[in-house]
């Protein structure tokens, strides 16, 4: 069965017919070809399909993409502004929070979740936000380093 869905992706409308039963997250990479977002564990524990719904975190991956109609969606591709980098993806880049990309967007997103509510985190607070977001290559450190100097580039 299809369903029309009309919602906004990264600030633009977006208005298209999808089976009821397509997962956000392949909506978002097949449909929309925005392809930042990742698939890794397809069950919402990993958090690399992590988007923000209305300024949420959402799991893509078990996340229906009806559930996006009359909703604004936001994906790392939507985060920098006119051709300047989100805060986040360039503290990101400086201080090393990334390696092999996979987990990556899902943690630039979810860490610009973080800041959004708290600018100014802890250790505590940033290990608490993103104890939902896995990472097998960095230890994590540099994620955490990444998101307490975000500020810096504001």
């Amino acid at each position: 069965m299809k369903k029309k869905i009309r919602t906004r992706v990264n600030g633009k409308k977006v208005e298209r017919e999808v089976d009821t039963n397509r997962m956000m997250v392949d909506f978002i990479r097949y449909d929309l070809g925005l392809t930042g977002t990742k698939e890794g564990c397809s069950v919402g524990v990993c958090g690399a399909c992590t988007v923000l719904m209305d300024g949420e975190m959402v799991s893509s991956c078990i996340a229906p993409a009806v559930f996006a109609d009359g909703h604004e969606l936001t994906t790392v591709e939507g985060l920098a502004k006119n051709g300047k980098l989100h805060p986040v993806q360039q503290s990101f880049i400086k201080y090393g929070g990334f390696q092999c990309g996979i987990c990556t967007p899902g943690q630039v997103v979810a860490a610009k979740s973080l800041l959004d509510k708290v600018p100014k985190p802890n250790e505590e607070q940033i290990k608490d936000w993103m104890m939902g977001n896995l990472c097998r290559c960095t230890g994590y450190y540099k994620i955490i380093e990444s998101i307490q100097k975000a500020h810096q580039f504001k």
